[in-house]
């Protein structure tokens, strides 16, 4: 990461979004939509795949953001970076997780060949989808049946954030 992507929360806070040092416990940000069961897939098999960094809001380590690489055809002109996020619960509803999903996606398409970020919540979390479209997103649809936690199969809202959003 050849910059250090930062913003500030309508209250003023500094959202930075920092390397993660490996082998280093990411701040604890599981919630009722981090239930995965029994069949997650290995941290081995996801190395170099999903990346990471650590969200700090006025120095604190307070959550963490992810991507990786989806495609849509054969070539690179057909991929998309795929976004996720966790947030303590201290951290939540106070703007920091549309700031800091606001700065991956702008460091991203800065940084990157890919013309399109995308990301899925639960139809369910309204916090997220809320977050999501503070942070310049469009909500595309729903995407039946697309997540199997330990609880069963759930449908997810997807969103996008295309250069030119911006």
């Amino acid at each position: 990461m050849s910059a250090t992507p930062r913003g500030r929360t309508p209250e003023g806070e500094e959202v930075v979004l920092v390397s993660a040092v490996e082998g280093e416990p990411l701040p604890n940000s599981s919630s009722e939509y981090d239930e995965w069961g029994d069949d997650r897939l290995p941290l081995a098999e996801t190395a170099g795949v999903i990346h990471r960094l650590v969200i700090e809001c006025d120095g604190t380590p307070v959550g963490s953001v992810n991507w990786h690489r989806t495609h849509y055809g054969p070539n690179l002109g057909s991929c998309a970076w795929n976004i996720g996020i966790g947030l303590v619960e201290s951290a939540q509803g106070r703007g920091i997780g549309s700031v800091a999903q606001r700065l991956l996606a702008l460091h991203l398409l800065d940084e990157g060949p890919h013309d399109r970020i995308e990301a899925s919540t639960d139809v369910a979390n309204v916090a997220e989808q809320r977050a999501l479209e503070k942070a310049g997103f469009t909500r595309e649809g729903v995407l039946r049946s697309a997540q199997r936690r330990a609880d069963g199969r759930h449908d997810l809202y997807s969103y996008s954030f295309v250069r030119g959003d911006s």
